[in-house]
């Protein structure tokens, strides 16, 4: 744990307004209480900022060492599984509706914005990542129905993927969403394949391209709507959560056009538990710019007429369990990480980590991966559900 920059943490806690202390108690959370989940507040301002900016003012205040909770992401499983975010009311609502405004009128995925996510995020500095992740760089959730560590959960993620996608020697596989080169390599060394990886970032493209060197992988820095050419399985694996519900329908008319017709395509992705017409707006402002989590229904409405689902499989309860080992390797790595980021950075990680655990352990999110073909095709399919690895 960084040192704190202030003395907060010796001061008297403020007394809380009577509504939030109400809303937290019916998720069994108490302001200044003793249990592990209750929230410590060290300023007034902090339930002004609540009260007036909903989950965007918790958030900024927790950066700035207002609060604190031992354990955060029990506080966020609470607080989720309550739905306490319907439940605000006065100016946090207004601030609510004007965000769904936003969502519904503009287009917060266009062409022009697509590298947003990437200069914000992904661009952060890759050795953040890989003190985080496992030696795959494996920026998603990882399989551990068999798996004991990090590491097994998400090789064995990898090689259920490359499966589901029966894939054969000399297939041309096409990765949207490429990441640090994790899985392109994995397909290329286990299952002879070429790839064609694209990304929007590019210090993920650099470090792909090092780790993927002298196998047949490319890595191109383009947006999915600039490509062109045909191949034989398309595979997609946490880069949804980029495209927004305006552009559900070019992005899969796009992977029917390059897939061929006997091919198959993997979509790997959080969804959330029902329609939702915004994005948190703290994750929005600090950590995914312009992303949007879908729900079963805008995919399948977006995927009609266009793919038939062959399979789909929901593993969310996985993430959770993701989520606190990147947090773990995280938290050990900071002593060498703070001589780079600052004290902010660490709490505003923290945060979203925890808040991202709480809200799979709460069943908001779920973990989808769908197996698609197109109608053309001839093939039978048959779900994939790896066996325990020796």
């Amino acid at each position: 744990m960084p040192k704190t920059t202030t003395n907060h943490y010796l001061s008297a806690h403020p007394a809380p307004p009577d509504t939030l202390a109400s809303l937290l108690a019916g998720a069994g959370i108490t302001i200044n209480g003793n249990a592990p989940w209750d929230i410590q507040v060290y300023e007034e301002s902090v339930y002004r900022d609540v009260l007036t900016k909903g989950s965007l003012g918790l958030g900024q205040a927790f950066i700035e060492g207002r609060w604190g909770c031992n354990r955060l992401d029990e506080f966020f499983h609470r607080v989720m599984r309550a739905d306490l975010d319907e439940k605000m009311g006065g100016t946090a609502r207004l601030k609510l509706l004007a965000e769904i405004i936003r969502h519904t009128l503009f287009n917060l995925q266009a062409p022009h914005r697509a590298y947003q996510v990437a200069q914000q995020h992904y661009d952060i500095g890759n050795d953040v990542f890989e003190a985080m992740l496992d030696s795959s760089m494996s920026y998603s959730c990882g399989y551990w129905q068999h798996a004991q560590t990090l590491e097994e959960a998400q090789r064995h993620k990898l090689d259920m993927i490359c499966q589901k996608l029966d894939l054969q020697p000399g297939d041309r596989v096409l990765e949207i969403g490429c990441g640090w080169g994790g899985l392109a390599k994995h397909m290329t060394q286990h299952y002879g394949v070429q790839v064609l990886g694209i990304t929007v970032s590019v210090e993920q493209q650099a470090l792909a391209r090092e780790r993927c060197a002298g196998l047949p992988v490319d890595i191109q820095l383009k947006d999915y709507r600039e490509l062109h050419g045909q191949f034989d399985k398309i595979v997609s694996v946490g880069m949804f959560e980029h495209v927004g519900q305006k552009n559900y329908e070019t992005y899969f008319a796009t992977a029917q056009r390059l897939l061929k017709d006997n091919g198959l395509f993997l979509l790997h992705t959080i969804g959330n538990h029902k329609t939702a017409l915004h994005t948190d707006a703290w994750i929005d402002r600090y950590i995914f710019p312009n992303g949007k989590l879908p729900s079963a229904s805008e995919i399948t409405g977006a995927i009609e007429e266009k793919f038939l689902i062959e399979d789909w499989h929901n593993f969310g309860p996985d993430y959770d369990r993701t989520l606190m080992a990147w947090w773990d390797k995280f938290n050990r790595a900071w002593p060498e990480l703070q001589f780079k980021y600052d004290e902010s950075f660490y709490r505003m990680w923290k945060y979203y980590l925890m808040c991202c655990a709480g809200y799979f352990r709460a069943r908001q999110g779920q973990l989808w991966q769908l197996v698609l073909s197109k109608r053309q095709s001839n093939r039978v399919y048959r779900s994939i559900r790896p066996q325990p690895v020796s």
